[in-house]
This record gives C-alpha cells, sequence and structure tokens, in this order.
C-alpha cells in the first residue's frame, strides 16, 4: 500500500514546522483522490460527505477533484495523458464501455458492501456491467428517466387524454395533434420545450431525442453488426429526424436560445417539456398542481425511454481500491447525502432507496417514469466507440434541427462511426459479438 501525504496534511505541517520538529514524526495519511461533476448542491453533498469520512477515518484524506460537467471528458483525457488518474471517477454510464476497453476501471464487485451490491436495481446493475465480460465496473445510488411533463390548464383547454401509465402512452398521431392544437391556444408560445437549450457538449441530444427514434424504428448503430451505415441514415432513422425537423420548422419547440426553462418560466410559455426526471423538483415548486407527468410518446409500434446517469467506478491504477472501496460504500449508504438526492427528485438506482423516494413509489408523481425503467427502458450502445456514436449523431441532429438535410447529415455521421471503429479494427473483442 502506497502512502502519500495529503495536501491539506502537508499544509499544517508546514504551518507547524517547529512543532513538528520537536514532535519528531508526524502521521502519514493515506490520499484518495475523487473526480467528479455536478453543480453546486451536489458538490458540496460530496465534499461533506468526504469530511464525514474522514472523521470516522482519521488515516484517510479525500481530495475531491472537480470537472465541470461540460467539460469532464477532456479533463479525464488529460488525466490519462498525464498518467494521473484519480482512485475513484465519476462517469456517463454509456461511457463505461470504453473506458473498461482501454484499460481505465476495474471490477468493484470485491471492493463494494455487498448489501449494497444485493440493493442495486437491475438497472443500475446494467448500467454499470461491461458486456463482453458480464462484470461490474461501476455502481450510483441513482438512475434515471425522461418523461413527459404537462401544463394541466393547457391539456385540459384543447381536451388532450392524459395518460396514467406507460401503457397507454400517446401515440405519434394523439401527441403531433396536440401539438398542433397547444400552438393555437392563447398563452402557448411554444408546444413543447425538448431543452435545446442544453446543446451538443453534453449527452442530451443523444440520451433524450435517441428513444424517441428508436421509438420510431430508428438505432444509433446496428447492436449486432456494429455497422451504423444502413442503420443511422437507413430510411426510419430519415423519416424520424425529419419529422423532428418539421416540429422545429412549424415553430412547435423552444429555440436553443430561450434557455432551458420555458416550462415553468414567467407566464408558463411552454405547454409541454420532454425533461429528464431531475427537472421534477424545480418545475412542481413553480406550478404546484399544475404539472402532470406522462410517459414518453410512442412514435412507432413500442414506447422506448432512457437509462443511465453518472455512476461511480475505481480506476485499474490505483493503489489503493480496499479504501476507495470503502469510500464509495460510506458514500451510497450516507444517510445526509441520500436525504440531498431525494430533494433532487433523483430517481432510485438502489431498492433501499426506492424505499425511502415516495415520488417513484405507486401513486407517486413520478411513478410513471420509475414505470418506464422495466418496461421501455433502453440503454444507449454500450460500445467502446461511443464516444464517437454521440458526437457525430448530436452533431447531425444539431445540423438537421438548424435546416440541413436529414439523409445527407446522417450519412455523414454513419461513416464517420463506421471510420473510428474500422481504425480501431473493431474494437476487439467487440468484432466478435456477430
Amino acid at each position: 500500500m502506497r502512502i502519500f501525504v495529503g495536501n491539506r496534511l502537508l499544509s499544517a505541517l508546514l504551518a507547524s514546522a517547529a512543532l513538528v520538529a520537536t514532535a519528531g514524526f508526524a502521521e502519514a495519511k493515506t490520499v484518495i483522490h475523487v473526480m467528479h461533476q455536478g453543480d453546486p448542491g451536489w458538490v458540496k453533498a460530496y465534499g461533506d460527505v468526504a469530511t464525514r469520512f474522514e472523521a470516522a477515518n482519521p488515516d484517510v484524506d479525500i481530495e475531491m477533484i472537480y470537472a465541470p460537467h461540460d467539460a469532464y471528458n477532456e479533463k479525464f483525457s488529460a488525466a490519462v495523458m498525464a498518467k494521473q488518474l484519480p482512485d475513484i471517477m465519476e462517469l456517463d454510464a454509456p461511457f463505461l464501455a470504453n473506458y473498461v476497453w482501454s484499460g481505465y476501471l476495474q471490477p468493484v464487485k470485491p471492493l463494494i458492501d455487498k448489501d449494497l451490491l444485493d440493493d442495486m436495481t437491475d438497472s443500475n446493475i446494467a448500467q454499470g456491467t461491461y458486456p463482453i465480460d458480464k462484470d461490474l465496473y461501476a455502481i450510483g445510488l441513482t438512475d434515471s428517466s425522461v418523461v413527459l411533463y404537462g401544463n394541466k390548464k393547457y391539456l385540459e383547454a384543447i381536451g388532450a387524454r392524459i395518460p396514467k401509465s406507460v401503457d397507454d402512452a400517446w401515440t405519434r398521431e394523439e401527441f403531433e395533434g396536440y401539438l398542433e392544437k397547444l400552438s393555437k391556444l392563447e398563452g402557448v408560445k411554444w408546444p413543447i420545450d425538448t431543452f435545446r437549450g442544453y446543446g451538443i457538449k453534453t449527452e442530451w441530444i443523444t440520451y433524450a431525442y435517441g428513444p424517441l427514434l428508436e421509438s420510431a424504428g430508428c438505432d444509433l448503430i446496428d447492436r449486432k453488426t456494429w455497422k451504423a451505415s444502413g442503420t443511422l441514415d437507413g430510411e426510419a432513422c430519415v423519416k424520424a429526424l425529419t419529422m423532428m425537423q418539421d416540429w422545429v420548422k412549424k415553430g412547435w419547440v423552444v429555440p436553443t436560445s430561450s434557455g432551458t426553462n420555458q416550462f415553468y418560466a414567467e407566464g408558463q410559455p411552454a405547454a409541454l417539456a420532454m425533461g429528464g426526471h431531475w427537472f421534477y423538483a424545480e418545475a412542481s415548486a413553480a406550478m404546484k398542481d399544475n404539472i402532470v407527468v406522462m410517459p414518453l410518446p410512442k412514435i412507432g409500434d413500442k414506447g422506448v425511454s432512457p437509462n443511465g446517469t453518472w455512476i461511480w467506478g475505481i480506476s485499474a491504477t490505483s493503489e489503493n481500491p480496499e479504501i476507495a472501496g470503502k469510500f464509495l460504500s460510506f458514500l451510497l449508504k450516507d444517510k445526509e447525502y441520500r436525504e440531498y438526492a431525494k430533494s433532487q427528485s433523483a430517481y432510485p438506482g438502489l431498492k433501499s432507496f426506492a424505499a425511502e423516494s415516495p415520488l417513484y413509489a405507486e401513486g407517486g408523481p413520478l411513478a410513471v417514469a420509475f414505470e418506464q425503467a422495466s418496461k421501455t427502458a433502453i440503454a444507449r450502445p454500450p460500445h467502446p466507440a461511443y464516444p464517437t456514436i454521440t458526437s457525430a449523431f448530436m452533431q447531425a441532429v444539431d445540423k438537421i434541427f438548424n435546416g440541413g438535410d436529414a439523409q445527407e447529415a446522417l450519412t455523414a455521421a454513419a461513416k464517420k462511426i463506421d471510420e473510428d471503429i474500422e481504425d480501431n479494427a473493431g474494437y476487439p473483442p467487440f468484432d466478435e459479438q456477430k
């Protein structure tokens, strides 16, 4: 076990050099570096857990390394290039296959408390599992989903049917019919906010729009042959993206320039919002009983919803993996951390956390979101080329929404993805997964 002298301890030693000289030896601490992202509330929650862990384990320093959400992967790449991987890293679930294939992560089952492993939901296990060896490489308190939020007053004004479960989600005909009616309703500036304001530097477009396209028979890549050409630029995808482009052309969608809170902003100018579960806390606080939560619409024959969120892995280069696992187990069980997560309408990834979360229980306002996890959730393609897949797809969607030709944009994206896979010789052993 390698022993580090942590920064905080080092500062303390320098400030009391005379005392150290007379005392003889200072106690060294093991330092665990934790790289993470998150808004200020989550950053504080992680920091508070680290402080409590240090109090309970006085021989360990937890050094939190913050990276902005939009620049997280760039900062992680810089750490890789500098050969300074943290002991623990937060990672976006669809990137897990790339990280494991690249040798950055190690299996966590031997390092995490067994009661936590037994507590994981199936969806949480799926988002942390590497498809080649079926081993678990990451764990989290939470998972995620996207639902369709509605302004009850507007929906009642147009006589819209309000679905109560995944099984009676709106069809495409209903969805587009309601969008058209809402576009003509007094008080509604935009029928729907699809959160274009998140831009193309996050996972939003692939995460949230991908399921609508999959519902229409499209996919980002053929998940057996791992070829994008013929699938991403196939007829189903071209038609689906042309459909969404048409919504934009008609002025039904909140534009990028108008931000991401038009659903509950003053005057409530957007009637619907295709938003993440995390959006509920803010929206419900502003709209009270005027908010309804519905499943994502079925564009084709089946309903599809997303899953996957930011979860925690232990790097393959960590020289203190047992202590890293001990900290993660402490984090996932920490009562105050869980209370903060509940206040943010966090989506349960542990069964015990689900039991503590009345929002997601049967009859709860987000019950339909939790129902989607077991009935319609489909993970993003679990392949090492995923960073290229999502980047190419998001750029294509951005071009299409800004008036570009759908066939041309998707063909260029598919070609870029296939070239990346060919450049890496099929990412063996993924090339054998036919």
